[in-house]
């Protein structure tokens, strides 16, 4: 009987050191930065929302469309990661980048990844199985007037315990036609951590 009651005891307090509760990601990311010096969600935010920033006042980019006349429409390739981090999360900051170009409204986005299902389709479309009145014809997709890269770089230093990571994500902007650079712009992040000596 005792074993029991003790055994329900260790139970209950092992059951009551264990909390979990929603927070928003501003909050999240402030707890976060207390058990890890890993890249996080806030950070692929201020990254691309400051990316962002920087395209839309840029004089090359204004100057082109001004030459240009009307919304570019713009085909956006990969941002590579070409830090030493192999989980860093690239794919996090190719889809908020994406989402983002989006939403702004400076631009028409052709749909890269949608290309092979497109392509499928209106294959499918040209056979005997659709209607002549609905159907989509070949050669009718809009061409990409500008095309985006990216990359991001991480520089590390550590000593006595004390670590700091150098981010900087760089994106540049092609004219497709001209082959000629349209704008280049880069934002940086630094991200500092000190680890005690019962460790991180």
């Amino acid at each position: 009987m005792k074993f029991l009651l003790l055994l329900s005891a260790l139970t209950l307090v092992s059951c009551g050191s264990f909390e979990a509760k929603r927070v928003d990601s501003k909050e999240s990311d402030e707890k976060a930065l207390t058990i890890t010096n890993k890249w996080l969600a806030q950070d692929t935010e201020n990254v691309v929302q400051e990316v962002l920033a920087q395209m839309t006042k840029h004089k090359g980019y204004k100057r082109y469309r001004r030459n240009h006349g009307g919304t570019p429409t713009v085909f956006v390739g990969e941002v590579k990661n070409l830090t030493s981090e192999p989980y860093f999360p690239i794919n996090d900051i190719n889809d908020e980048f994406l989402n983002e170009i989006s939403a702004s409204g400076e631009f028409i986005l052709v749909d890269e990844a949608a290309r092979e299902a497109i392509l499928n389709e209106i294959n499918y479309q040209n056979g005997d199985m659709v209607s002549e009145e609905t159907r989509k014809e070949v050669g009718k997709q809009t061409g990409a007037d500008l095309i985006i890269f990216g990359n991001v770089y991480m520089k590390p230093a550590t000593r006595d315990g004390k670590t700091i990571k150098q981010y900087s994500v760089n994106i540049r902007m092609t004219d497709i036609e001209k082959g000629v650079e349209v704008m280049r712009v880069r934002t940086k992040l630094s991200k500092y951590s000190e680890e005690s000596k019962y460790g991180w």
